[in-house]
């Protein structure tokens, strides 16, 4: 696919997805939603995944006037915009086998919101800001904020985000542990690509293994999350990076990491 609303690149085993449509605040269309998820399919060999947006701002919302979403202007337009395009691509950024990052610059609303929360780590710049807008439109939360807000911060906070539709600048975001944490925007980048380095050089498969057990055990029993660790334990334990692991650690040098 020739992607028309975002960039994708693939360096030292590191991919990044960029929102591209910075004259409009990378407002997400169904297009773009549908590009991400075509580009989560083709990150070749990479081993760590960075999402961030172009220009002044992360993802100011879903752009449903944009090339295919003009039907959701309708009562029932955004039903299908959401289960055609915007859902499928969260729920494929929920079960990629790779860790994540997102690097949020500037606005980070609506569903851009969701999207910049999605990570396993989210680091935001200091202009950075979160925003459930959509109380402000007549609208309720989507792209899986109703389920994750109150699972990061709690039902109290994730209430007041969405009821109040006040934004969250980076360092609140931060203390609330809403995000990673919060950096200068000029460091926003280079903090990104350094994490995402140590993340790719590290047992990329047991990492993978860890995101999907975190994700599971919020909705399991203790007895149901136990037994999941020890079938990932199985998986992880039979792989090279493992044996890797357990010679290096007897050797007494530092472990080199191949994500097999």
């Amino acid at each position: 696919m020739t992607y028309e609303t975002i960039t994708l690149d693939i360096a030292d085993s590191i991919a990044t997805i960029t929102m591209n449509r910075p004259e409009r605040l990378n407002a997400m269309g169904p297009q773009m939603a549908d590009e991400i998820a075509d580009a989560l399919d083709n990150l070749g060999g990479a081993r760590a995944l960075i999402i961030t947006g172009a220009g002044r701002a992360f993802c100011s919302g879903a752009d449903l006037q944009a090339r295919g979403g003009a039907a959701a202007l309708g009562a029932s337009g955004p039903y299908g915009a959401l289960t055609r395009s915007y859902n499928p691509t969260m729920m494929k950024l929920a079960k990629i086998n790779i860790p994540t990052i997102t690097a949020v610059n500037g606005p980070a609303a609506g569903v851009g919101c969701s999207l910049g929360l999605c990570s396993d780590f989210a680091i935001a710049g200091k202009s950075a800001y979160f925003l459930q807008a959509f109380v402000n439109i007549g609208l309720v939360p989507d792209g899986g904020a109703s389920w994750m807000l109150p699972r990061l911060i709690g039902k109290a906070r994730a209430t007041q985000m969405m009821m109040l539709g006040e934004k969250i600048g980076g360092d609140q975001a931060a203390d609330w542990g809403l995000i990673y944490k919060c950096v200068e925007d000029a460091d926003l980048m280079t903090e990104a690509k350094a994490l995402a380095t140590r993340l790719a050089n590290g047992p990329t498969l047991a990492l993978g293994i860890m995101r999907q057990n975190i994700q599971t055990a919020l909705e399991m029993d203790y007895s149901s999350a136990l037994l999941r660790e020890a079938e990932g334990q199985k998986i992880a334990g039979a792989s090279a990076d493992a044996m890797e692991g357990g010679l290096s650690f007897l050797q007494k040098r530092k472990a080199v990491f191949t994500g097999k």
